[in-house]
């Protein structure tokens, strides 16, 4: 069963916000997953996500109260086939952090997007309430894509 980590820097906007919106879209379409979601930073570990991410979450169907918040740990490596990351700074540090005998590959997030390869999804901790729609429309794009991918990966398998 494919297994996917997904990384920002606290643990509580953009990580929760993609691992529950690839939650649903694996439901949706019947494909088993193991899905979690960690920061680089652990200032806040152990906390929910942040309110707006939980409010443009319901507001598309999606439960993400339950999460929470937790430091990505070297056995993350060995633990999950992806590890993903949010942006470029967080990708830099999963490679520093990483283990040498890690099997985890890395991606950015909006890598899995055709056309989106490169691109960062923006933090939205700082700004207003429609940054979080921003941000879940690059997550939900991005899970979408990951879906379709996986699916087709697990019917080429032998």
């Amino acid at each position: 069963m494919p297994s996917l980590l997904f990384v920002c820097l606290g643990n509580i906007c953009r990580s929760p916000l993609a691992e529950g919106a690839l939650r649903a879209e694996a439901a949706r379409r019947g494909l088993d997953l193991v899905v979690d979601s960690a920061g680089t930073g652990n200032w806040h570990a152990g906390e929910p996500p942040d309110e707006r991410a939980i409010a443009v979450a319901a507001r598309n169907g999606v439960d993400i109260t339950p999460l929470r918040a937790r430091q990505v740990t070297r056995a993350d490596f060995a633990r999950f086939d992806h590890i993903v990351a949010l942006d470029h700074t967080n990708l830099k540090d999963l490679r520093r952090l990483g283990p040498d005998d890690g099997v985890a590959r890395l991606s950015l997030l909006l890598d899995w997007v055709p056309g989106r390869q490169g691109q960062a999804v923006a933090d939205p901790w700082f700004g207003e309430a429609e940054g979080f729609d921003a941000t879940w429309a690059d997550v939900t794009a991005a899970a979408r894509a990951m879906v379709e991918r996986l699916s087709r990966d697990a019917t080429a398998e032998p």
